[in-house]
């Protein structure tokens, strides 16, 4: 699959659109967690923290944290996934988890574009 160029990207398989702050979890993501079940959030109006949880998805393998790609407060959150959490493995790039108003937008810069995170996952998948 490949990565939207207009996002930005986390070592931690996250996903950040800097035009709207909508963040989700890379194709990569969801390929390696299987079929998603459950996915926490945080409310409208939290701080979220780069490089920090902001919560987690669950599968049928395992519980991963969700890391925010930057810092800021968060906007929306996607009620969606609380009924249908598999719209992610359905559509990893088009479905946002949250979205957040960046304390700094120049904080993406320090993100991946998608060039380099598919360097860093072919690294990770080939060891």
């Amino acid at each position: 699959m490949a990565y939207p160029t207009e996002y930005r990207y986390t070592r931690e398989h996250e996903w950040i659109d800097a035009a709207t702050g909508a963040i989700g979890i890379t194709d990569y993501a969801q390929n390696s967690l299987g079929d998603i079940v459950y996915v926490d959030a945080p409310k409208v109006g939290d701080q979220v923290t780069a490089n920090t949880p902001f919560g987690s998805v669950e599968s049928v393998k395992a519980v991963s944290d969700l890391f925010s790609p930057v810092t800021g407060t968060v906007t929306a959150v996607n009620e969606e996934l609380k009924n249908a959490p598999d719209k992610i493995n359905e559509n990893p790039h088009g479905t946002w988890i949250i979205k957040v108003k960046l304390a700094d937008p120049n904080e993406v810069t320090n993100l991946l574009d998608a060039a380099a995170y598919e360097s860093f996952i072919a690294e990770e998948t080939n060891g």
